[in-house]
């Protein structure tokens, strides 16, 4: 295991920076169009019935629609105003402490029997802004063990296997929502250019997860890891965790309130049968202002309670320091708008090309001839998103590569993008508690090594290792269900086509 895990990452750090990676497939593109255009291949629309040929972009035609759309692919790329505008709202209610401080109530609160479903259950609704789960979860969860008497190492892995283990499961949408299924929409537009892709596509399917990855990391954790630890032998004291302040507890109290009333006002707009939030023209809910709007909500909710709780617990005493979270969580995004701008070229140039319409065209007949079933397709995909994540860290790197061909090429065969979305999440998530090219697996190890000082890589995937396993199991099983029984995936959104 070692040695496989060596040579991973020695292959992973190996490959240039994903932005470089996405300006060499962009490039890449450009010379396989010219290549393929003096072949003819050519395939026929399911949609529409037209031939469709490769579009030459290594040509003066192409080095002109490339200059002239260089901008607008960039600005007019649909994950990058969704992730900047939920993350302005979740920067508010991070600056103010509401995150850190409602994660301390939540563990310190719950009872001693079920202090390991609490820890892995906070791990997963940590999501909705992640670095707050890797960053202080997880070394709170071992001082939260040690503390109770436990190993502090089957704390850590429980908070671990949560937040990483756990990354697309949540009762609430986080940024990774609109961020997935902006992507989701652009690979979806190859094949029909008026899909529409909404945040809350696979919300259905990873609310019910959240408490499967819930029930299976705690069991992993008691009936695997923990006895497989044994005793804490370590020099390590345990540590008293400091209870709530008068302030922290005021903060709390006045999030309460306007959280009560910023739900007031949303379904006072859904629940009447006019409602203003519904859609004005069939009054229906689906495709509606709540639903387009979802990130503006998101934004505005996060934003309330954010500046609620600052005000009671006096983090935040002017318009200043609103701005101030507001502008730290955007200085963390310079390497992801970076990566995001070579992106949207290569998605650009990707569907320009006609390539991707080619390749899902001729590889759904090749799925299709190979009589293959929804569910062998299913569990053959997740293996596929599993094994590499093992290799590329980044959910939205992985998937603004693979969405362009998987999902046309699904829904060649009749299955949704949001249902080939919510495979690719399941998959996605599951090794990257095992994976050394996870952005935070360094300060995974740093973590263990205050408890184990000889503590490296290996010591994180052996001890992390049965979650992965019992996590793919469980989710898949869990999205074999949903096939069998034909469930919808989220809002609006089914598993097959129109469904």
């Amino acid at each position: 295991m070692e040695r496989f895990l060596s040579l991973v990452e020695r292959l992973g750090n190996a490959l240039p920076h994903p932005a470089t990676l996405f300006a060499a497939f962009a490039l890449f593109i450009i010379l396989l169009s010219g290549l393929l255009s003096l072949f003819d291949i050519q395939v026929t629309h399911p949609g529409t019935g037209k031939t469709i040929t490769v579009e030459n972009l290594f040509s003066v035609r192409g080095l002109h629609k490339i200059l002239t759309h260089m901008v607008t692919n960039f600005t007019g790329f649909a994950p990058l105003g969704t992730v900047l505008v939920a993350l302005l709202g979740i920067g508010i209610a991070e600056g103010s402490g509401l995150i850190g401080t409602a994660l301390r109530l939540i563990v310190l609160k719950s009872p001693p029997r079920l202090l390991t479903y609490v820890i892995v259950f906070a791990g997963v609704i940590s999501n909705t802004a992640s670095e707050v789960g890797y960053v202080l979860l997880v070394p709170l969860a071992a001082v939260i063990f040690l503390a109770a008497g436990r190993h502090p190492l089957a704390g850590l892995a429980a908070a671990f296997a949560g937040v990483s283990g756990g990354y697309s499961a949540n009762l609430l949408l986080g940024t990774i929502d609109p961020l997935l299924a902006g992507l989701s929409q652009e690979a979806a537009r190859i094949i029909d250019p008026k899909y529409e892709v909404n945040p809350a596509c696979n919300y259905y399917f990873m609310a019910v997860s959240t408490f499967l990855i819930t029930f299976l990391g705690a069991w992993v954790t008691e009936r695997v890891v923990e006895p497989r630890l044994g005793a804490y032998q370590g020099e390590e004291k345990a540590e008293e965790v400091t209870p709530l302040t008068t302030a922290e507890k005021r903060g709390l109290r006045f999030t309460l309130i306007a959280g009560i009333l910023f739900t007031a006002i949303v379904l006072a707009g859904l629940i009447p049968a006019h409602g203003y939030l519904r859609n004005p023209e069939d009054w229906s809910i689906l495709r509606s202002p709540f639903m387009s709007g979802i990130v503006a909500l998101i934004f505005l909710g996060a934003a309330v309670l954010g500046i609620a709780y600052g005000w009671g617990a006096r983090t935040i005493r002017n318009d200043e320091d609103v701005m101030k979270g507001m502008a730290k969580s955007m200085q963390t995004l310079g390497a992801y708008i970076v990566l995001v701008f070579f992106a949207a070229q290569f998605v650009a140039f990707f569907n320009w090309s006609n390539i991707g319409l080619l390749v899902a065209v001729k590889g759904a007949e090749g799925l299709r001839a190979s009589g293959l079933g929804p569910i062998p397709l299913t569990i053959a995909f997740v293996m596929v998103s599993a094994l590499i994540n093992l290799a590329m860290g980044s959910a939205s790197a992985k998937w603004a590569i693979m969405a362009p061909v998987f999902i046309p090429m699904f829904m060649l065969l009749g299955y949704s993008p949001e249902f080939t979305q919510a495979a690719y999440r399941v998959g996605d998530s599951v090794t990257n508690i095992i994976s050394p090219m996870m952005s935070y697996f360094a300060l995974i190890v740093a973590f263990i090594q205050r408890y184990d000082s000889k503590a490296g890589i290996g010591t994180v995937v052996s001890t992390m290792l049965p979650y992965t396993v019992t996590f793919f199991i469980g989710w898949t099983l869990l999205l074999i269900i949903w096939i069998i029984l034909k469930l919808p995936i989220g809002f609006g959104a089914g598993m097959m086509i129109g469904s």
